[in-house]
């Protein structure tokens, strides 16, 4: 989960959320996340970028972790990727992006809460200090993803014939790994054709923000 941000002695201007508003910033991954399972669905919403550790005060006033991504649709007020993602999906039924059987909803639910408790948990300690090596957790994070080679082998997308929550959720670390110095080998041929699958697709192209895009030009 993006982590809670300190309050600032300057505050952004306060917006008027619209009947769906969500408050991302341009190159965080969980806003990808939800961004990506936005485009999928062709939701229009007014999205607000942020810049900077300003926050508009609106935002301080409804998310109580001062966090993003946070959605806000009309009196409700989510402010966590996974729940929003999850929200947009059953809010949006299609195309749909889980599956219906319990018990698979259950396995791509648990494989979410890996992908969280074991990559993102990586990707949140390599974001917050983008100047320094970071090392371990760039090992880490490239081990697990080769460990996992055998699940992007098995199926066209992540535990599934069709695209899922689970894939939006990978896309945005796997486009982000130059920026973090993490390379595929050739022999991860599965991982890296999962990877053009996702990137290929005309929604994910088009949740890239400018600066997003800039991750892979400037390679």
């Amino acid at each position: 989960m993006t982590r809670p941000q300190a309050h600032s002695e300057e505050q952004a201007p306060a917006h008027t959320p619209t009947a769906m508003t969500l408050y991302s910033r341009a190159t965080d991954p969980h806003c990808h996340r939800v961004r990506l399972v936005l485009a999928e669905k062709g939701i229009a919403m007014d999205i607000v970028n942020i810049e900077g550790s300003k926050l508009p005060e609106d935002l301080l006033e409804l998310n109580p972790y001062n966090s993003v991504p946070t959605l806000v649709d009309r009196e409700l007020a989510l402010y966590e990727p996974r729940i929003i993602m999850e929200y947009l999906d059953e809010r949006f039924p299609h195309p749909p992006l889980m599956p219906v059987d319990p018990v698979a909803r259950a396995r791509f639910r648990l494989a979410l809460y890996r992908i969280e408790r074991d990559w993102y948990a990586l990707v949140d300690d390599i974001e917050r200090s983008p100047g320094k090596p970071h090392l371990r957790a760039r090992k880490l994070l490239r081990e697990g993803l080769l460990s996992a080679a055998d699940a992007f082998a098995a199926k066209p997308f992540f535990l599934s014939d069709e695209f899922s929550l689970v894939d939006c959720s990978l896309a945005p670390i796997l486009w982000r790994l130059p920026r973090y110095e993490i390379d595929i080998p050739v022999q991860a041929k599965a991982l890296q054709k999962y990877a053009e699958r996702l990137f290929h697709r005309p929604a994910f192209k088009s949740s890239l923000t400018e600066a997003e895009r800039e991750m892979r030009d400037a390679v």
